[in-house]
């Protein structure tokens, strides 16, 4: 039996082949059913509609297609393809195509960049982009990307053939609509998930089945510098009901741990992490003095242990949507008193925040922070609380809190953005600071091996001392 590929409006074989032209009608609202059959196929059959030329978006974080990734590496080198691009956020797995010996096959292309491609782009062999979180759906929707295949991970068909786009919403919703082919990656293990995760499964031109484990982050406790920051944010700047906005790692570990003695709270972020299930359990969070969605935990991507996996799982608590609904910050100034949570790799001592970059070197991408730490500060309530929260010294040894950025570091938040930064050694208030005094700030917060040094530097730069 034929099946429709998508808006080429073309028929596409189960064998992946034989196209012919042929007008059909067809709606890309993915929750619409369409009267036909999704062949289930081998990995390999399944990518060997890639052709040299094409571009192919992948879904990312836990709902990396791990296998039709390894898949279309291996018949990307069968084949001898040429200038494949495959544009994602960040993903787990090995990223494979990305190695050296795939470099005239495959270019990746990151909205957000992981650490199985930050050496490719380091090479010049991998590209990245600078753009905030809730803009990525609009490379799909203004055609500056027109993805010719997706590769999108699943969970299996329910009995109305409706699969869920499980542990990422963000903005795969946004690339499936503009793909002409899109190709499943059905595991038995991806948890369903409600909000805009519902896709139903004769969208798919094809789909291949697995039960593999999801990849995993977690299990590696806070350190005792990261607890005392979460001690300090929990303690002093999240107030019973809040709505945490806080990303994946270590200190948003740290902070709910901290959060044991806390009512009422809510949860309104881009991810969350495991720190999450146990508040939920002990009653923390409920989310009730939300005023949208309330009652849920709303987000857009996840990736935690395997708790966090079944806790998601067909739980109508949770709500994942598009990443331009949860990152807009038209919705974020709306939740009651919004903290957001989130990190960096160094601030000046006027303010200035560097996340994506350790000096030239490009490390990460812009995410979510902006979002929130902009919804934060304009929240409606006038309570909202933005945190960029930072060990003050590398592993090395290396303040964080510095004179300038090194040269070449980019700026990711504004010194105008930044109202709270928060280390080991305490909490800088910068909102309303005039430069002698934010320096001032950060220099107390800062480790005590640095400050004079860093007095030093503000003098210098400043021709006037740090002074409250």
């Amino acid at each position: 039996m034929a099946v429709v590929l998508r808006s080429s409006r073309k028929w596409f074989s189960p064998t992946l082949n034989n196209l012919s032209n042929n007008y059909f009608t067809y709606s890309n609202e993915l929750a619409h059913p369409i009267q036909r059959e999704t062949p289930i196929v081998c990995p390999d059959e399944a990518v060997s509609v890639i052709k040299s030329g094409d571009t192919v978006f992948c879904s990312g974080a836990a709902a990396t297609p791990i296998d039709l990734l390894n898949a279309m590496t291996k018949h990307g080198k069968d084949n001898c393809l040429e200038n494949v691009t495959v544009c994602h956020m960040h993903t787990e797995g090995p990223a494979t195509y990305c190695q050296p010996e795939y470099s005239d096959i495959f270019r990746s292309s990151s909205f957000f960049m992981g650490g199985n491609v930050r050496k490719a782009v380091a090479e010049g062999r991998g590209d990245n982009m600078s753009i905030f979180l809730h803009e990525i759906p609009k490379l799909f929707f203004k055609k500056i990307i027109k993805p010719d295949v997706s590769l999108v991970h699943v969970s299996p068909p329910d009995e109305h053939g409706y699969c869920s786009l499980g542990t990422s919403v963000d903005c795969v919703r946004a690339g499936l609509m503009h793909s002409k082919v899109i190709i499943a990656q059905m595991n038995k293990q991806m948890p369903r998930t409600f909000g805009g995760a519902l896709i139903h499964s004769s969208h798919f031109d094809a789909a291949v089945e697995v039960d593999t484990p999801l990849p995993q982050h977690g299990g590696k406790g806070p350190s005792d510098v990261e607890t005392k920051i979460g001690k300090l944010i929990a303690e002093n700047l999240v107030k019973d009901g809040a709505t945490l906005q806080m990303g994946i790692g270590s200190i948003p570990d740290a902070v709910l741990n901290a959060l044991h003695n806390h009512k009422d709270l809510g949860i309104h972020s881009e991810m969350f992490a495991n720190g999450v299930v146990d508040l939920v359990k002990k009653g923390c969070v409920t989310n009730s003095k939300k005023k949208m969605h309330q009652g849920r935990i709303v987000g857009s991507f996840l990736i935690g242990n395997q708790a966090l996996y079944d806790f998601v799982n067909n739980n109508p608590f949770i709500e994942m949507h598009v990443i331009d609904y949860v990152n807009d910050t038209s919705i974020v100034k709306q939740q009651p008193r919004m903290t957001a949570i989130n990190s960096c790799i160094e601030v000046d001592l006027t303010g200035q925040v560097c996340s994506d970059s350790i000096g030239t070197r490009f490390y990460s991408g812009f995410g979510g922070q902006v979002d929130f730490i902009r919804g934060a500060a304009e929240g409606f309530d006038g309570e909202g609380v933005p945190i960029i929260a930072m060990p003050s010294a590398t592993n090395k040894g290396q303040s964080k809190i510095s004179p300038v950025l090194k040269p070449g570091a980019g700026v990711v938040t504004s010194r105008a953005h930044v109202h709270y930064v928060v280390t080991e050694y305490g909490i800088a208030s910068l909102f309303g600071k005039n430069m002698r005094q934010r320096a001032c700030e950060l220099i107390k917060i800062a480790h005590p091996d640095h400050r004079q040094a860093l007095e030093k530097a503000a003098f210098e730069r400043l021709k006037v001392m740090p002074s409250k």
